[in-house]
């Protein structure tokens, strides 16, 4: 069961090497450096115990083979040595206690650090729903929810800014991670919960669900970019733009495919009247880098693939199979793509 699950997050590392950096001794802000410092402590002391405990017991099997190798009289002071090494192991046992304590406290001070930015009344507040298996993202305006910003397996934060995150899930236990921002927090269905994080470095990283949830666990992961706030208002303002008409033939004929199909009963694009709620919103698809929650670089040709045998890439999730003309497809894709 270990080495299964060390083969899994090798898998996951590796996947995230293609895109963005993800490690968790790679700090990018104010939680992960303070987790980071308590895992190095915790690396340190237990290996410095492992030496030891090596060292003793080396001692120990090289006396053992002298004594047995010596002709020892039956006269031997077994007694005196036996105390000796109830000795050592009085003081071992002392020492570990000890040890143990101080980790502990350590540990729950890490802990109080980490919930203390909540104290700082983030200005912004994203909610974040897991699903079966893909990430919703909504930026909530609460002076204006018109200006609400609904988005899919891409977190944008700027750097520098402390962060309130909303968290449920709609149907199973998921868990949200982020190594390089923060560690792991469950979202469990009818509770939601809420934890803060603030980037301290701008950069592309990755995210993922951490609790098996299914099938296509493996498959539900998330972009996160830090950037400069005026990055980040430009890609906020930009998001909460209604995408224009379509003027091109091919592309209207795309937005009519989307609107009279399948699509328009669980996805949707503002704009278009559209109100599907079942798969990710739409809206500003061809923004993204990345489609299928992480699963496929956002192309031309992986979209077509994506909506005509979804269950060929990502088996088990509720998007059917979708059968298009080649015309049809190509005027659909080419719609999708227009929506930045």
């Amino acid at each position: 069961m270990r080495w299964a699950r060390f083969a899994l997050l090798s898998a996951a590392l590796s996947l995230a090497s293609c895109g963005g950096n993800q490690s968790a001794v790679d700090a990018a802000g104010i939680q992960a450096e303070r987790l980071e410092s308590l895992w190095w402590l915790f690396l340190y002391i237990t290996a410095a115990v492992y030496v030891i405990v090596m060292i003793v017991l080396g001692v120990a099997v090289a006396r053992r083979r002298r004594a047995t190798a010596a002709s020892v009289p039956e006269t031997s002071p077994d007694i005196k040595r036996d105390n000796r090494a109830a000795t050592i192991v009085k003081v071992a046992v002392a020492l570990s206690v000890v040890t143990l304590f101080a980790l502990m406290v350590t540990s729950f001070r890490t802990g109080k650090a980490i919930a203390s930015l909540a104290d700082e009344k983030p200005e912004i507040a994203i909610k974040i729903t897991g699903h079966q298996w893909w990430w919703e993202m909504e930026y909530q305006d609460e002076g204006n929810p018109s200006h609400n910003v609904l988005t899919a397996n891409e977190l944008h934060v700027p750097v520098g800014r402390a962060i309130k995150v909303l968290l449920q899930s709609t149907d199973v236990i998921h868990s949200l991670w982020m190594p390089n921002l923060h560690g792991k927090k469950d979202l469990v269905p009818l509770y939601p919960t809420t934890f803060y994080f603030e980037a301290s470095r701008p950069g592309t990283y990755w995210g993922q669900c951490a609790e098996f949830c299914g099938y296509q666990h493996a498959k539900m992961r998330f972009m996160v970019v830090a950037e400069s706030p005026e990055d980040f208002s430009k890609w906020l303002s930009a998001q909460q733009q209604t995408p224009p008409q379509p003027t091109d033939a091919l592309e209207k004929r795309g937005l009519s495919i989307f609107a009279t199909s399948v699509c328009a009963q669980c996805h949707t694009i503002q704009g278009t009247g559209t109100n599907g709620r079942v798969g990710p919103n739409l809206t500003h698809i061809a923004s993204r880098p990345y489609i299928a929650a992480g699963s496929l670089q956002n192309t031309d040709q992986n979209l077509a693939e994506w909506i005509a045998d979804p269950q060929h890439i990502k088996p088990g999730i509720k998007m059917p199979m979708n059968f298009y003309s080649d015309e049809d497809m190509r005027a659909l894709v080419a719609y999708l793509k227009s929506l930045k």
